[in-house]
């Protein structure tokens, strides 16, 4: 009976999800880190740069990452000191930060994305045709729903909205 196990799709599911996202992370870490970022600055940066006003709560940034409240902070630290980031009081919640993408970080972005988006096409968005693509995103926001209660905090929920 547990050998039966062994050949459960819902196995073969997530062991293809996980070395898929190995995969493409190795890829396409290798691109950012040729332009002095890592992964995860990249990745806040990014995420920065497609919120509203280029800006997040630290706290919806945290919700958003692998990265805790801390991690946020160094993360935003090494940003700022680069000058990538700027850090602004909330208005309406003296207890809350927001870090906002600098014109900086912007210029930084757009010097990165150009070929970083090539990289997504060639290994991994331009292999499945349109109608895979639409289902492989609708059902990775489902999954990520679920496993991320939060994620989408402080980004756009309306039609063009940015999720990660």
């Amino acid at each position: 009976m547990a050998e039966e196990l062994f050949d459960d799709p819902r196995i073969t599911a997530m062991g293809l999800f996980s070395e898929a996202f190995v995969g493409l992370t190795a890829r396409l870490s290798c691109q950012i880190a040729r332009h002095g970022l890592s992964m995860i600055e990249f990745e806040v940066l990014i995420r920065l740069g497609r919120s509203p006003d280029g800006q997040l709560r630290m706290t919806d940034l945290s919700a958003q990452t692998s990265l805790t409240a801390s991690g946020v902070t160094r993360v935003i630290d090494r940003l700022e000191r680069d000058g990538y980031v700027s850090r602004m009081a909330c208005p309406t919640d003296r207890r809350s930060l927001y870090a906002v993408v600098t014109r900086s970080g912007r210029d930084r972005l757009a010097a990165i994305l150009p070929e970083h988006i090539e990289l997504i096409d060639e290994w991994f968005t331009g292999r499945l045709n349109p109608q895979d693509l639409e289902a492989t995103l609708s059902g990775l926001r489902t999954v990520r729903d679920a496993v991320r209660p939060g994620a989408e905090a402080g980004a756009l929920t309306t039609a063009g909205a940015h999720d990660a």
